[in-house]
């Protein structure tokens, strides 16, 4: 049985650190004026409290891409959730051989039909990403880099760098796979903004060198963590250790209630695996976002394992996760998911639902049905989130 590495505990511990200050020197100039010096000595003055209160401040955030209050636009390619038949062209040999985070951006184009009926082509930089799926997938997982000067006017323009999510094997069962996941990524879109967009692709994947189809399958994009973060009013943090005093109640209830949702275990946002915090620019506090579904046990994988820490039988289980800190967040988040329930249900019947079996779409509906169940009245959502972590 194939394992996937998990991050199993959460570091209660966030490091920051910051300094400023004021260095005064002067040149030994015959022209520099004495009068000035005094001038000097009553700014220097002024400066240093302010220099040593400032040292306690965190570094001030860059600003923000688009200065006006009016939200940024939606790349072309997330206003629609219809599969997009693609086309994407590549030197697979070498792709297949770039197994670490250290391999080196390569030459590929994608191409879909345009609404006039004539094929588009937008050449692109790609490069493999990942951990588990690098070691143990047939089709590695892909990083992006679309050049908006070379995208203008095509759907992929403002994409910046997505991710592709492929199949794992080139098998139909794999198919479903994928699309379940995709499905989650919607749910948890229609849930809240504070989430990753993201579109279904049905790609033919070929080989530039050769010129071999490698395989037809379905993936999908889903947005530039930067891009997210920036649309959002922050940068993503690459600095582990967040907990719940550094983090947004609402959001990071939203969350923990989603990964109970779906039921995953695969994640840790202070460990930033499967989990992002974006730090906003204005100083409040970050806001969690979960990504990487496939241990869930709405997909089900077949690679996908159980943890022994959580004492769960099956992937299946589902077992929550949130801090206890955060109590008084939790009905609301679980009131979001009840309001949405009809939204929810409806994604399997869409364009990109119908394109999973049947009994697969009974599968899951009977899966979130259980949730529903467990969160049926106050009380009962009640029982869900007193198993939280920390204490009360």
């Amino acid at each position: 049985m194939m394992q996937k590495p998990v991050v199993r505990n959460e570091v209660n511990v966030v490091g920051r650190s910051g300094a400023n200050c004021v260095v005064l020197s002067a040149a030994k100039d015959r022209h520099f004026s004495v009068a000035v010096i005094p001038l000097l000595l009553i700014l220097l003055a002024l400066a240093l409290p302010a220099s040593a209160q400032d040292a306690k401040k965190p570094k001030a955030a860059k600003p923000p891409k688009t200065p006006s209050a009016e939200p940024a636009p939606v790349p072309p390619l997330f206003t629609s959730d219809k599969p997009l038949d693609v086309t994407f062209t590549a030197n697979f040999g070498k792709l297949k051989g770039d197994r670490s985070e250290t391999s080196p951006y390569r030459d590929a184009t994608m191409s879909y039909i345009g609404a006039d009926g004539k094929p588009v082509t937008v050449p692109m930089k790609v490069k493999t990403h990942g951990v588990w799926r690098l070691k143990h997938c047939q089709l590695p997982p892909l990083r992006l880099n679309v050049n908006n000067k070379e995208s203008k006017h095509t759907l992929l323009y403002d994409l910046q760098k997505p991710k592709m999510v492929s199949v794992c094997k080139n098998q139909d069962d794999y198919d479903q796979f994928i699309l379940k996941e995709a499905q989650l990524y919607r749910i948890y879109h229609i849930i809240t903004p504070m989430s990753h967009r993201v579109r279904t692709l049905h790609v033919t994947y070929t080989d530039s060198a050769s010129g071999k189809v490698e395989a037809t399958r379905y993936a999908f994009l889903f947005e530039d963590p930067d891009e997210l973060a920036d649309r959002l009013g922050g940068q993503m943090t690459k600095i582990k250790g967040a907990t719940a005093d550094d983090m947004d109640a609402n959001p990071l209830a939203v969350a923990y209630v989603f990964e109970y949702f779906i039921g995953n275990l695969d994640f840790s946002f202070n460990g930033l695996h499967n989990g992002e915090v974006v730090m906003k620019r204005d100083g409040s506090l970050g806001i969690p976002i979960a990504y990487d579904f496939d241990f869930s046990g709405a997909v089900n994988a077949p690679y996908a394992t159980v943890d022994p820490q959580f004492k769960s039988k099956r992937v299946i289980d589902r077992v929550f996760r949130g801090y206890c800190s955060i109590q008084g967040a939790y009905p609301a988040a679980i009131a979001l998911f009840q309001q949405h329930k009809d939204a929810i249900y409806a994604l399997y019947h869409d364009e990109v639902g119908k394109l999973l079996e049947p009994k697969v779409v009974k599968e899951e509906l009977e899966y979130f049905d259980e949730f529903y169940d467990q969160v049926k009245t106050p009380k009962d959502a009640e029982y869900v989130t007193r198993n939280c972590l920390g204490p009360r």
